[in-house]
């Protein structure tokens, strides 16, 4: 570059410059001149305007309708993004489980089997398989935004479709309520580790994605919950129907403000990255790149496969034991409906603890594997402990068993998405997220339809046994997989330039190439 500088004057000079830079360090050593590489590897990134003519740190005027890759900063809003995020799949995930709950009383009320209930958790599952990957390719063709705007309206328009359910006969119109709540379902569930990476610096994306997923499990939680308390064990069915529909108001009226808040407050990304790898995956991305492609590279990557098969194997197991939890309390203690609600709540509030703990720890120790690994045996563990000890006959036994278990079983959730995205970076969080989830659903549905029929023909014994056998699998398989951290790797290859929040400054990596072109000039 410093050649080609008209103000160097006659060519006879021109020796000189190359013996300067090969002797000074600063500038062969330094990675915006010639590592980095969305200057000098890839030429897609040579159209931008932070990577064209000059090196990636020197400033210059800005382009309007152009984002500066050169500046590395995060943005205030992040925090309503995430927090909005978990809110909505938090309303989700409550009318995922408000059936199962209290499976007994839909079962009365709408004169049907326990197993048409449980297809009503069983559809959540069913429909994201065949939707995850149009729904994918939208998040890569249209951004968050749009899809955070599709999956609020889904879900709030599935809240009130399932008011025109409050009579015993229109138990159909509860299914289409509850089947478009699943669609929405698939806008939602792959998100969080995009928000994290698009929204968060290098050192908060395992904690923002611990929130994001924060919520949704806190919707299961209160799902446990509040159905128990709002909706009684009655005979009278007029009654009933009015209690059920006090919980239905609330849930669509809940659904209704948040689709507001995100229409005003859900931005597509901040403007500037908030991290280096984050800057290359902008620059690296090109508009012609095939989306099957993406999916063919990811299902190459040995790591990232025997990932999706663990994660399928821990999350199926809690998606099983969520939607058989009262049916498997209740065969032990008759009329606690109520406090099988609250052991499902304790398993997810315990599980939420784990899960934020193991994103801040996260981010403090890179140590993916490790972490992982040892959360899987420790849930495999929970889960036997919890097999033994739920037919005892002591209801507090079962609360702080199924509280330890839940602690890591849930806990695990954010560990699988950030391990995803670290095995797969640059590939979209979209789709290795995605594929996570239904590796998920794909087992969740296996293991609810094979434990029930295991529970209804020889107990839960037998049926929680046949959970700890994948579980163990999926332990032994989690051991193979090598931590191959490639984001990890894209932002230590170039220094982090220094958090700011709405403030820009003149970055270090900047300066040293500035530097000695002037003393050179």
């Amino acid at each position: 570059m410093v050649n080609e500088d008209p103000n160097l004057g006659e060519p006879s000079g021109a020796p000189e410059p190359e013996s300067v830079l090969r002797a000074d360090p600063s500038i062969s050593a330094h990675p915006s001149v010639s590592i980095h590489p969305s200057v000098s590897a890839y030429p897609s990134s040579s159209a931008h305007p932070s990577a064209g003519a000059q090196p990636s740190g020197l400033t210059h005027p800005s382009i309007p309708g152009t984002e500066d890759l050169s500046v590395i900063k995060v943005s205030k809003r992040r925090w309503a993004v995430v927090l909005l995020f978990s809110c909505y799949s938090m309303c989700n995930s409550f009318q995922w489980i408000q059936y199962g709950s209290i499976n007994n009383i839909f079962m009365s009320f709408y004169g049907v089997s326990a197993f048409a209930i449980d297809w009503l958790s069983m559809c959540y599952m069913l429909t994201y398989i065949p939707l995850l990957l149009p729904v994918a390719w939208l998040l890569e063709k249209f951004g968050l935004r749009t899809i955070a705007l599709t999956g609020s309206a889904l879900n709030c328009l599935g809240a009130w479709v399932k008011l025109g359910s409050l009579k015993p006969h229109l138990f159909p119109v509860t299914i289409l309520g509850q089947v478009i709540c699943s669609v929405a379902q698939v806008f939602i569930l792959g998100m969080p580790s995009r928000i994290a990476s698009v929204w968060f610096g290098a050192n908060e994306v395992s904690t923002a994605c611990s929130i994001a997923v924060f919520g949704n499990q806190l919707g299961i939680a209160i799902g446990f919950l509040v159905p128990p308390v709002l909706v009684p064990n009655i005979k009278d069915r007029d009654e009933l129907a009015y209690h059920i529909s006090i919980m239905f108001y609330i849930i669509g009226g809940i659904a209704t403000l948040l689709l507001i808040l995100i229409i005003i407050v859900f931005k597509e990304k901040p403007k500037h990255p908030p991290s280096r790898a984050q800057s290359l995956s902008y620059a690296l991305a090109s508009p012609d790149s095939s989306y099957l492609s993406s999916i063919v590279r990811l299902f190459k990557n040995l790591n990232f496969v025997l990932l999706v098969i663990t994660y399928g194997l821990n999350v199926g197991a809690f998606y099983a034991l969520s939607t058989l939890l009262n049916r498997m309390v209740i065969l032990h203690y008759p009329g606690e409906e109520v406090n099988a609600g609250r052991i499902g709540l304790t398993i997810v509030i315990s599980g939420m603890l784990g899960a934020m703990i193991s994103g801040i720890w996260l981010d403090r120790s890179k140590t993916y594997k490790q972490t992982t690994l040892a959360v899987y045996i420790m849930t495999l563990v929970g889960m036997v402990v919890y097999t033994l000890t739920l037919s005892l006959g002591h209801l507090w036994v079962v609360f702080i068993t199924a509280g330890t278990m839940g602690f890591f079983m849930t806990g695990y959730l954010p560990l699988g998405f950030e391990f995803a995205v670290e095995l797969t970076y640059p590939e979209s969080e979209g789709i290795s997220s995605g594929l996570l989830n239904v590796a998920a659903q794909v087992f969740g549905i296996i293991f609810t339809v094979s434990q029930g029929q295991i529970i209804d023909n020889y107990g839960t014994m037998p049926g929680n046994i046949f959970l700890c056998v994948f579980l163990t699998l999926g332990a032994a398989l989690t051991a193979f997989i090598k931590a191959d951290l490639r984001r990890q790797k894209a932002n230590k290859e170039t220094p982090e330039n220094k958090f700011q929040e709405e403030e820009e400054e003149e970055s270090n990596t900047s300066k040293a190439p500035t530097a000695v072109s002037e003393e050179h000039l």
